[in-house]
């Protein structure tokens, strides 16, 4: 038999951790994270980690693995979700997968796509025109060549930008058609996927709301902590919604208010394409997160059996 896995996911801000947080202690579960940016040490309040009571309360995996300057990937998230889902399960505990980076949970549920080999000439050469040009231009390049691209890669992803036209510079293939025909094949895992949704208006309050509480929380000092550490505001974790807008009020090109309005508004939209991508997964049972908390629960119950 498969090991079992209940995967809860959803947009941001919709209220995942505290539903996985509720499901994990009724069902004697661990949490494996999958949300792209809770890897990174000292990133905690733009990123919503769990509070130091939470994690004493239910074990959570996969979260502060990686400095914000190291790399990480979709199949190094795989590798360690693997693992610990493994470690998990040793113990005869059950696995709760909760996050909303779309592409991680299929590389874990599924399996992933390599794509062909690189072209250290060609990744020369866009690399120079990303300076040139800037990546704005290159994406928009990438969105004429395919324009699924939208749901799957961020504009600021320089590296998955100039990966993707590589590939399609090379083999005349876009990467969208060479995932539809090689990738997530593999199919590792009994999963359950719960996905949360609430009305528009309702996520963009909720979004509002939490935006500003990570502001009271201390999200612009977070960030003065980081450079004070020696990262860079330009590495990519520090490029992503929240810490970019604390990074410009940090440089004083953004009085507060602005970056905050900047925040939600990046943060909606954030919500809207991981929506775009759950959309096409027709495996997903959605639920709202607080009035349909009983069916979530008996659903989990009668799928760990």
């Amino acid at each position: 038999m498969k090991p079992k896995l209940v995967i809860i996911l959803g947009p941001t801000a919709v209220g995942k951790s505290e539903l996985a947080l509720q499901l994990a202690q009724e069902v004697g579960a661990e949490i494996v994270n999958a949300d792209s940016q809770q890897v990174y040490r000292y990133m905690d309040i733009g990123t919503g980690k769990a509070s130091k009571a939470d994690l004493a309360t239910v074990p959570h995996h996969v979260i502060d693995v990686v400095d914000p300057d190291e790399e990480f990937n979709a199949a190094l998230y795989r590798s360690l979700a693997t693992q610990a889902i493994g470690d998990i399960q040793q113990r005869a505990k059950r696995v709760l997968v909760c996050g909303g980076t779309g592409l991680y949970l299929k590389a874990l549920t599924h399996g992933l796509f390599e794509g062909p080999g690189q072209d250290p000439e060609l990744r020369k050469k866009l690399e120079s025109e990303t300076e040139q040009a800037g990546l704005p231009a290159l994406y928009q390049r990438l969105v004429e060549i395919d324009a699924s691209v939208v749901s799957t890669i961020h504009p600021n992803d320089r590296q998955r930008i100039i990966r993707a036209l590589e590939v399609y510079y090379s083999t005349g293939k876009p990467i969208g058609v060479w995932q539809r025909e090689h990738a997530f094949k593999e199919d590792l895992y009994d999963v359950l996927e719960i996905g949360l949704e609430r009305e528009r208006a309702e996520l963009y309050e909720a979004i509002n709301r939490r935006s500003e509480q990570m502001v009271e929380a201390g999200l612009l000092e977070e960030v003065r902590g980081l450079v004070e550490r020696g990262y860079n505001l330009d590495l990519k974790p520090l490029r992503s919604v929240g810490y970019r807008q604390m990074g410009e009020v940090l440089r004083e090109e953004k009085q507060m208010e602005q970056a905050l309005e900047e925040m939600k508004q990046e943060t909606r939209r954030l919500a809207k394409r991981q929506l775009t991508w759950y959309r096409s997964d027709p495996e997903i049972r959605w639920y709202h997160p607080e009035r349909q908390t009983d069916e979530i629960l008996d659903t989990a119950r009668r799928f760990f059996g």
